[in-house]
């Protein structure tokens, strides 16, 4: 069936409408049986001539065959129709699950490229102080610290890395990359004493 439009999808209104064609259709048809009943019960198949070889005088022969004649035409419009709702249904199926197949791969290339763009955490947060220069800054438990200041994965030791980039900026502020559910965040520290111990908390 080509595509209503001239090649645009078929939607779910195409669908419906194929549909209402198809009701009037068969209300169509039912008609005509109706009129053939009406003629003496005669259906699609009884003679027309009676005995004798004589058109039959007790019912109107060119209702009948003009019925008949309808309902051979409209149960042909009919099948027709129906292949092309068929098809039209077939066509919105595969194009939801095409659609459906897209977004999947889509999401899952957005989730492999984020997970190739995230850079090497060296540490994780396990508590924050509240109230302390950390928590102000926005440092939450369970951050993955991928840069501290000028500290990153590969010139990472040990904590006392930390600890020497953090006597060095007392009062400025530090640039802290963190991982946190899966994304980059961006975290900017000042160490500063406070009512706690050490500059951070």
């Amino acid at each position: 069936m080509a595509e209503p439009g001239g090649g645009r999808p078929v939607t779910i209104s195409d669908v419906q409408q194929l549909v209402r064609r198809k009701d009037e259709i068969e209300a169509q048809i039912k008609a005509c049986y109706e009129l053939l009943e009406g003629q003496k019960g005669v259906g699609m198949h009884e003679p027309l001539v009676d005995a004798e070889g004589f058109p039959r005088a007790d019912i109107d022969l060119y209702q009948v065959r003009t019925a008949r004649h309808n309902i051979i035409c409209l149960q042909n419009d009919h099948k027709a129709l129906m292949k092309q709702v068929e098809e039209a249904l077939h066509k919105l199926h595969a194009r939801e699950k095409e659609k459906h197949a897209r977004d999947e791969a889509e999401a899952l290339a957005e989730a492999m490229s984020q997970n190739q763009r995230l850079p090497q955490a060296f540490a994780k947060v396990n508590a924050v102080t509240p109230g302390s220069p950390a928590s102000v800054s926005g440092l939450q438990v369970d951050d993955e610290i991928v840069e501290f200041g000028s500290v990153n994965v590969n010139n990472f030791q040990n904590l006392q890395n930390i600890a020497t980039v953090v006597q060095h900026s007392e009062g400025r502020p530090l640039s802290v990359t963190v991982i946190r559910d899966g994304r980059r965040v961006h975290v900017g520290l000042t160490p500063k004493r406070w009512a706690g111990k050490g500059l951070l908390g």
